[in-house]
């Protein structure tokens, strides 16, 4: 868990980027990413090292060999030395700059050697931005201050620097809180036998929570060879078209202890996707505001809704790509719920009719804040291409532990223990109403109600009746009050 004193120290390396006039957060976060990179690459050949000394072998798939190393860029020969972290932190603050800026980045851009070769792939086309050797030594420090010793720590942090990238996507994607990801994937439970996808990852928030939720529940098995084997390379999936954030979630994921993640750019919506029945669970919370044209969208998409809107294609997409049994838990706008023409019908009848839906849940507009203020809904469906709906559970989240507001503090009120644990009882919703905060309706009556899954349409509030005072009654009492009123005026008068 990470401390406020180390908060405050990644707060003051923020600081230093913005003092040097990088003040774009994703930037920040990116050149933050390539250094973290950079030092975990060191970090893990001296924990090789130590090892391979203490039982007197040599190293296996050392990324730092010995000699020299050819830059392809200056044609100059390198000490393979001089490109390690715990080797440059030690230069003159000019040696250092120079040495990063010109030999380490074209290092790890040409990186191909090994399980390494995942992330390096991603880091072609890098640039390095920090303008000055004043500001990139105190970055340095900085960073060597954090004592990042081991992934866990070293993960901590740099979930805390993605909540610091408070910016939204120019094609409607923002970043899903943490303990809204957790819920998520919470009420899913992966296993060792599920194989996990998110079709527009972003910083890979849900596989790496699917990661760590596994790491936790089934850690002894995870050293089995066969287990661990797929852990790390066959588990997790994830796409998408911003080559930053593929950066940003492989370094996400090698951080949590996938070292092989399947992370790729991919635009899933496209005829270029042709997944079909391949995972057990997809965990996405996908773009909202995108309109794509027909020509741009794979056919397959299209046969259970002719849509243009990228929340509607996704659902399609996250059916196709399911398997049989497959579970699915996504966040749409509320407007997918209750949406009156044909495309957002047709997507709420398949999920009804063809699939079985099993769970809306409805959060709070402000659980997005401060990226956005829009309402959404969490669904919850298994892929059985043979229906099975017989009554979808709903639960009006109220609070999820944070102010409703762009502040987003702690506070006491948080609904979302409850819901994890009626979720996992839903035999024991049957005998609640809908007068109460979770309930479950029968799929006939949201059939009668053209197929709408707004919660407020089948919520029901209990009204009391009031009995008010005869409208003389009441004038009669403004007529003594004012009677006593005029009497205190003249006694005033009289004194003065």
């Amino acid at each position: 868990m990470i401390t406020g004193e180390v908060k405050n120290k990644i707060d003051g390396i923020w600081n230093t980027f913005f003092s040097a006039g990088i003040t774009s957060p994703l930037t920040v976060l990116e050149q933050m990413t390539y250094l973290l990179f950079i030092k975990l690459l060191d970090d893990s050949q001296l924990k090789k090292e130590a090892n391979a000394k203490m039982f007197g072998v040599g190293v296996k798939d050392a990324v730092f060999k010995t000699g020299n190393w050819l830059n392809p860029e200056t044609n100059k020969e390198v000490p393979y030395n001089d490109l390690r972290w715990s080797v440059f932190k030690n230069f003159d603050t000019t040696t250092m700059l120079s040495t990063v800026r010109n030999d380490v980045f074209v290092f790890i851009q040409n990186i191909s050697t090994g399980k390494d070769s995942s992330y390096s792939k991603f880091m072609k086309g890098t640039i390095f931005m920090i303008p000055n050797e004043r500001t990139f030594a105190r970055i340095v420090d900085g960073i060597n201050d954090l004592d990042l010793n081991d992934k866990d720590s070293m993960g901590d942090v740099y979930e805390y620097i993605l909540g610091k990238m408070a910016v939204s996507g120019t094609n409607g994607q923002f970043r899903t809180p943490r303990h809204i990801i957790r819920m998520m994937v919470e009420m899913l439970k992966p296993t060792l036998n599920d194989r996990i996808c998110d079709p527009a990852m972003g910083s890979a928030g849900f596989i790496v929570e699917s990661a760590r939720y596994t790491t936790e529940h089934y850690h002894s098995e995870i050293l089995k060879k066969e287990h661990g084997e797929h852990y790390r390379n066959t588990m997790f999936y994830g796409f998408d078209t911003d080559q930053t954030m593929l950066r940003i979630g492989a370094m996400n994921m090698m951080l949590h202890g996938v070292e092989n993640p399947n992370i790729d750019w991919r635009d899933s919506l496209s005829d270029d996707n042709t997944d079909t029945d391949l995972y057990t669970k997809v965990f996405a919370n996908p773009p909202f505001t995108g309109s794509l044209d027909y020509d741009a969208v794979d056919k397959s998409l299209l046969t259970i809704a002719k849509t243009k809107k990228t929340e509607l294609l996704f659902i399609s997409l996250f059916i196709r790509i399911l398997k049989l049994g497959g579970r699915c838990a996504c966040i749409v706008p509320d407007g997918v719920l209750f949406g009156g023409n044909n495309a957002p019908k047709a997507i709420r009848q398949e999920l009804i009719e063809n699939q079985r839906l099993e769970a809306v849940i409805s959060m709070p507009s402000g659980v997005f804040k401060p990226y956005a203020g829009v309402s959404t809904a969490i669904l919850i469906f298994t892929k059985t291409n043979a229906g099975g709906t017989d009554k979808v559970w709903f639960y009006d989240m109220k609070a999820d532990g944070l102010s409703l507001d762009d502040k987003r503090n702690e506070i006491v009120d948080n609904d979302i223990p409850d819901i994890l644990a009626r979720f996992a009882n839903l035999e024991g919703e049957t005998d609640r109403t809908p007068q109460e905060q979770s309930f479950l309706i029968p799929k006939s009556e949201i059939v009668e109600n053209d197929y709408d899954l707004s919660i407020n349409k089948y919520k029901k509030v209990d009204r009391v009746a009031v009995e008010y005072e005869k409208p003389e009654t009441v004038l009669a009492r403004i007529k003594t009050l004012q009677s006593e009123i005029d009497k205190a005026i003249t006694k005033y008068e009289s004194l003065i």
